[in-house]
């Protein structure tokens, strides 16, 4: 057992560190929710509110602008990696040119999807080292396969059927 420990990320700290470690996700997914107002808040009401149903957060009346929800998600309850998912994987799917997601938000769905998604998602990058190209974060072991991080992210949420690709050697 104490060789496995060394590869789990909190195996080295005490007992108070790991219970401090950062679960919240409010501030990542206000962060998406930001991103989403600077496309979604001049469109019409019912492309925003698909959005937000989309995302799961529930509680928004209809009327109140993302930003606005932004904040109130910051101000509001805990949010878990699976909110912050659900939030990334309604943002991937916003029709139209968007600004790419945060790097650590795209690095956190990514981690967390490899483990979550549906088995075809998961062997597709078993065995590999997964490498955003535009992110600098990797995970995995194995040859290295690579997309931007968006793109990796909509593949593990299922937002997008092109899995990472190996590199071309010239």
């Amino acid at each position: 057992m104490s060789d496995l420990a060394r590869f789990l990320p909190l195996s080295h700290r005490s007992p108070d560190a790991v219970a401090a470690a950062p679960a919240d996700r409010r501030v990542q997914i206000a962060a998406v929710l930001t991103l989403a107002a600077a496309v979604l808040d001049a469109q019409p009401d019912d492309r925003r509110r698909r959005f937000i149903d989309e995302a799961g957060l529930t509680g928004d009346d209809g009327r109140a602008s993302l930003t606005d929800l932004a904040d109130a998600v910051v101000r509001g309850r805990r949010r878990s990696g699976r909110d912050l998912t659900a939030v990334a994987r309604a943002y991937l799917r916003l029709p139209g040119e968007r600004p790419p997601l945060p790097f650590d938000v795209a690095g956190t769905v990514a981690l967390a999807a490899s483990t979550n998604a549906p088995f075809a998602r998961r062997a597709a990058i078993a065995g590999h080292t997964v490498r955003a190209t535009d992110a600098g974060w990797t995970f995995g072991r194995g040859p290295e396969i690579s997309a931007s991080a968006d793109d990796i992210v909509a593949f593990l949420t299922g937002v997008s059927d092109v899995p990472p690709r190996r590199s071309r050697v010239s």
